[in-house]
Order: C-alpha cells, then structure tokens, then sequence
C-alpha cells in the first residue's frame, strides 16, 4: 500500500478460508491487520485453521496480527472488538466483511425445502453481522477521514447458487455495500461488494482431493484466497478508489485493471461470461 500511515485493517472470520487469505495478503504489505473468528487453536472446528494460525502467518508475510475471539452472532462481542481497536489505534482504515455461518448442508442438490431450515443462519453471521461490523466500524472510519469497506460476496448474488438462502444473502450484502455508499460519500470512505472466484480454501481443497479427476478443470481457475486480499491491497492504494464506491466489483476484473496475480503467478480469470455482469442498481436516493 502506498499510504504514508500503516494501514489498519479489520477482516471478520479470518480463522481461514477467503478470511486468513485476504488478511494475509494485507499483513504483506506491512498492515497492522485485526483478524476475528471463533476458533482459537488448532483443532477446535471441524475444518483446518485458527486465529493463532492465522496470526502467525500474517507476522511471518511482515505484517502486525492482533486475534480476537469474536462471534459475530453477538453483537456485544463485535462492539468489544470496535471498541479495542479504537483503544489501541484510535481510527480504521480497512473494514473487510468475510465472516459468513456456511453450513455442511448447503452445497447439497435439491430444493430449499429438502434442505435444513438452519441454512438461514447466514442471514445472521452473513447479512447482519455485515451490517453491525460496518456499524461499530463506522465512527472509526470517519475519524480517519477515508477508508474502505469490503464485503466479500459472489455471482450467487445473481444467479441461482446453493438455493434461495444463500442467493438472499449474498443479495442483500451486494446491495448493502451501494447504499452503505450513499451514506459514506461526503466522507471519503468507500464501499465495494466484491465477488470472489472459486477459492482453493480449505473445503473446497477437501472436495477437489477426493475426486481430482473430476474436478481438475475447475481447479485450473480457481483463485488462492490471497488474491482477494492482493486485490483489496490495490484498491486501499489507489487514489481514485471512491469511483468504485457503490458498485459490485467482479475480484478477477478488478485484479487485471490493478494488474494483481495470484499467488502462483496466475491472472485469475473472469466468469462474466457464463453467469453474467455484475448487478447494478439505481441512482435515486430517497431519504
């Protein structure tokens, strides 16, 4: 990044997955980067990864990982972690909404109504613990007097993926980040949805070491978490960032125009094509 202050970042449910990706790549370029989620140590869920992982990982790129244990279905604990980093930083720079409730369920084929009810919890840690994070954020962002927000989202908030749940909630943070825009304009702190490519997180590597055959084309496209990060990086550094604020920001498109690789050297590609553009929204305010 090109400020001339260290960044500081928050990214929710960094434990691993897109989180532990882009709050890695934000550590690199020497960010102080606050990292939530659930699990502490090793072993204490289901999936590989942790807040102690992840933090390690970030201060050996060169960044400044500060972990905190945080359930975004409680919003007391979401006003506890705002109001640490006003202690310790006074101001926020990046605000990377990630931390989304993703049950085993979801991926299954078949109708929503085959499908457990308890898919809604992320309309909770999803949609609303989006809009509480950018909440509490908010006073630290104007204190600073620019800033970023991101809400990591994809196609799903188009087209049909995984059912109506996730549709929904994809959806509602897409249009959440436009309308979050209208509010932040006068104060040069912008807003983006950014839709993310298929990652190479930790499930999805489950699901491709099962069956690599059948899987190896989708593999040859998929993006490392980091890249998403690499992509936040860039825009954070651009002076012009506020002319994306209040769009829906395609990773793979955003990441060429920023000339960001993956990882592995890789120019991610877009799926435009095949599920289409990015959904746009009005210009109208109604207040």
């Amino acid at each position: 990044m090109q400020q001339s202050k260290q960044c500081i970042a928050v990214v929710t449910g960094a434990s691993r997955g897109a989180g532990k990706g882009i709050a890695l790549a934000l550590g690199a370029t020497g960010a102080t980067v606050y990292i939530t989620g659930r699990s502490w140590a090793a072993g204490e869920a289901a999936l590989p990864g942790s807040l102690t992982e992840t933090a390690q990982a970030i201060e050996a790129a060169g960044g400044v990982a500060v972990p905190v244990r945080c359930d975004h279905s409680v919003d007391a604990e979401v006003a506890a972690l705002f109001a640490r980093v006003q202690q310790e930083q006074g101001r926020l720079d990046v605000l990377v909404n990630n931390a989304t409730s993703l049950h085993p369920a979801l991926t299954e084929t078949g109708p929503f109504w085959e499908k457990p009810l308890d898919l809604t919890t992320l309309w909770d840690v999803g949609m609303r613990s989006h809009y509480t994070a950018s909440w509490y954020a908010a006073p630290l962002l104007l204190a600073n007097g620019e800033g970023l927000i991101v809400n990591t989202s994809s196609f799903g908030g188009r087209i049909y993926m995984h059912g109506p749940a996730y549709g929904a909630g994809k959806a509602a943070i897409d249009k959440m980040a436009h309308d979050m825009a209208v509010d932040f304009r006068p104060h040069n702190v912008a807003v983006i949805s950014l839709w993310m490519g298929l990652l190479l997180t930790e499930r999805t590597q489950q699901v491709f070491d099962a069956e690599p055959d059948k899987y190896a084309d989708l593999m040859a496209t998929a993006e490392h978490p980091e890249f998403s990060g690499r992509v936040i990086a860039a825009l954070w550094a651009d002076p012009e960032r506020m002319a994306h604020s209040g769009t829906v920001c395609i990773g793979a498109e955003l990441g060429e125009a920023y000339g960001v690789q993956d990882i592995n050297g890789n120019q991610p590609p877009s799926h435009r094509a095949f599920f289409g553009p990015p959904t746009t929204f009005g210009d109208a305010v109604v207040e």
